[in-house]
């Protein structure tokens, strides 16, 4: 169900676009710390392939250049509004045009924002936008006018959450979509038609159609239960929507804004996950939703016009984040509690490697956009910096791995540049 938009204090979202650029025009001028050139040598005549990924702990965005041999930081950006806060940028996603990236904080004050870089300078190109709690993954449309954020709710009480609409030329959360409990991974089918996101707790695959912006499916991914459940989530779900405008006064239809007191005090009741999904992933031609069940150890492909789970693909410890390549012939997914890098032929169904990561803790996968490589990052743990690993995609093998802040999160692919 979407919900009116409005920030923490109750006023009207155009209000807060007045006030921002005022407030935030120490960050317009000058990110958090000096941008960071990287210095390394060009070593290869191939072409050059480039992505940025997030340190959650560093409070850092890297760009990172592959040469078809090394891989190296050839810039640092530093990120975020308070310098006593670590803001933990969380989710990346890149426009189509490749010239703005996207990008989440899950932390801040009171909560993360949605921010947009322009590519190149690395410069911000407005003020933070305000979500629901704890922004987390992201992904734009194809025509690059509206984001798309799942707000995962980490820290506050175990209740529904929301998927955020941002309205990219004006900066403006447009709609607040309630979905379900702990919502993650976030997908746009190639058409830009259909959103998709999974339900850690509540073991559900949510599409909005993005022209209603509202939820137009549900699939439950529960073992022994799998199937279609009804699009406004049920009887329960929309007694918290309603708890949360009424114990709001009306200024948010969000349960994770308001917790247990929207419904007097109740926790939400769930029957314990047997998929704990964290991410759906469309197909490359958009026919089928590749959904990682992270606690069962499998990716289920479910068919978008028949609504119907057609395979399972066994996989190593903990599926985590998927990609696809642009060719529609593999499927790589991060496996984060095992810490491997895992292929999947999309023709066989078959797992066709399972490569150790750099560190522990896989986390985040892009794809080069000509299916050549995949850049994985990995978080480490502690202090540790994380890691991203370039995996040749046609030899199956970990080709390269470089350095970057503690705790490294999402990942978006920007462009291959000929020489």
């Amino acid at each position: 169900m979407q919900i009116p938009s409005r920030p923490r204090n109750g006023a009207p979202i155009w209000r807060l676009a007045l006030l921002l650029p005022v407030v935030a025009a120490p960050v317009l001028a000058q990110p958090r710390g000096p941008v960071t050139p990287a210095t390394a040598p060009v070593t290869s005549s191939g072409p050059l392939y480039y992505a940025y990924a997030g340190a959650e702990s560093a409070d850092k965005i890297y760009r990172i250049r592959f040469d078809g041999r090394t891989a190296t930081v050839e810039r640092e950006i530093p990120i975020g509004e308070f310098a006593a806060e670590m803001e933990g940028p969380h989710g990346l996603a890149i426009s189509t045009d490749g010239r703005f990236l996207h990008m989440t904080t899950g932390h801040g004050f009171p909560d993360g924002k949605y921010w947009q870089y322009v590519l190149g300078p690395d410069t911000l190109a407005g003020p933070g936008v305000l979500l629901g709690t704890f922004p987390a993954s992201i992904d734009a449309t194809p025509d690059g006018r509206y984001t798309y954020s799942v707000n995962f709710n980490l820290h506050g009480d175990m209740v529904p959450s929301s998927v955020s609409v941002v309205h990219v030329p004006n900066l403006v959360e447009v709609a607040r979509i309630v979905t379900c409990t702990m919502p993650h991974g976030s997908r746009l089918s190639p058409d830009g038609r259909y959103h998709y996101s999974a339900c850690m707790m509540d073991d559900e695959l949510v599409e909005i159609d993005t022209r209603t912006q509202q939820v137009s499916r549900r699939f439950h991914l529960a073992k022994g239960k799998e199937g279609p459940l009804p699009a406004d989530g049920g009887e329960m779900l929309q007694m918290w929507i309603e708890g949360a405008r009424r114990v709001s006064k009306g200024q948010t239809g969000d349960p994770a804004e308001v917790g247990y007191p929207a419904m007097e005090g109740h926790q939400h009741m769930m029957a314990p996950a047997t998929c704990s999904p964290t991410w759906a992933q469309p197909s490359a031609d958009g026919a089928r939703i590749f959904v990682a069940c992270n606690k069962g150890d499998e990716i289920l492909e479910v068919d978008h016009a028949t609504w119907t789970i057609t395979r399972r693909f066994a996989t190593g410890r903990g599926p985590y984040n998927l990609g696809v390549t642009p060719d529609g012939t593999l499927m790589i997914a991060s496996i984060k509690q095992g810490s491997q890098i895992e292929l999947f032929d999309l023709a066989t169904g078959r797992s066709v490697a399972r490569i150790p990561a750099s560190t522990t803790l896989s986390h985040g996968v892009a794809v080069s956009s000509d299916s050549r490589y995949a850049f994985v990052t990995s978080e480490g743990v502690g202090a540790a910096p994380g890691k991203v690993d370039v995996i040749d995609l046609r030899a199956r093998v970990k080709v390269a791995s470089v350095d970057i802040g503690p705790q490294a999160s999402g990942i978006a692919f920007w462009k291959v540049v000929p020489r």
